[in-house]
């Protein structure tokens, strides 16, 4: 595997090439640039990695102007000591984001990311045209547009859309609204999965099922996990793990 080092810190890109060399000794590391300019040359005339360590403040400015200028088509893993660009950065090839100071853990669980994902691809077969077309003009289910509650000796329907979130308490699945009244349901927390559209809601951990309109904001928390809080409280905290971030932040990016 080669790879480049993109970083400005020269301690931050001596440490990174020790680690990389360390934790991947069959790879190479074909170049360190410490600038857009010199990474956007470097990469122009023939440089082609098969990953890139980059950080996103640069001697010359912000590294996702690397992006506009020259195509990039391996994995990123961003190191930097700001968190407020990841979605930025999932949204250049990103495939894990790192705070500094980063540690040994970190880059060996990025390595082991990117690796998973070359090996899923490698199995991945490329799908028939046939099957391609097939999907793609079969009609897609329909999501659920209200569940039917009954509390109080009374039944009523809870417009999907006036849902906050789903939860699960005491093995019973939960809807609380937006105004926070809350009602038991009948489904299991998987079953509502599939009910409720991909594109609103989504399962944030084995407990809870979100409303994307319910969000309030996200921040790092411990062991590279993400809170998410919501516009209304929920009994517990709402982390999310580092093997499902990548796949919230597209999610989260996908309006």
């Amino acid at each position: 595997m080669n790879i480049i080092i993109i970083e400005d810190e020269f301690r931050a890109a001596k440490s990174l090439q020790n680690l990389i060399k360390e934790l991947k000794p069959e790879s190479t590391i074909t170049g360190v640039y410490d600038s857009i300019e010199s990474s956007v040359e470097a990469l122009s005339q023939g440089n082609k990695p098969d990953l890139i360590f980059m950080d996103i403040h640069l001697s010359d400015g912000l590294s996702f102007e690397i992006f506009k200028q020259v195509d990039i088509t391996c994995p990123v893993v961003f190191c930097t000591a700001f968190d407020q660009y990841m979605l930025d950065a999932f949204k250049s090839k990103g495939v894990d984001y790192v705070l500094k100071p980063f540690s040994r853990d970190d880059i060996a669980e990025a390595l082991r990311k990117v690796d998973e994902l070359k090996k899923f691809f490698q199995k991945t077969e490329i799908p028939e045209l046939e099957a391609i077309l097939q999907k793609i003009t079969q009609p897609q289910a329909s999501t659920k547009s209200s569940f039917l509650v009954f509390k109080n000796q009374k039944y009523t329907t809870i417009l999907t859309e006036n849902i906050a979130y789903f939860y699960i308490h005491n093995e019973m699945t939960h809807l609380v609204t937006f105004d926070k009244q809350q009602f038991s349901l009948t489904q299991s927390l998987g079953q509502v999965a599939e009910l409720v559209s991909p594109k609103q809601f989504f399962r944030v951990n084995r407990q809870y099922i979100v409303n994307f309109t319910a969000i309030k904001e996200m921040e790092h928390y411990f062991q590279r996990k993400i809170y998410v809080k919501l516009v209304i409280d929920t009994p517990e905290k709402l982390l999310i793990n580092k093997e499902k971030t990548h796949s919230f932040f597209s999610w989260l990016e996908d309006r």
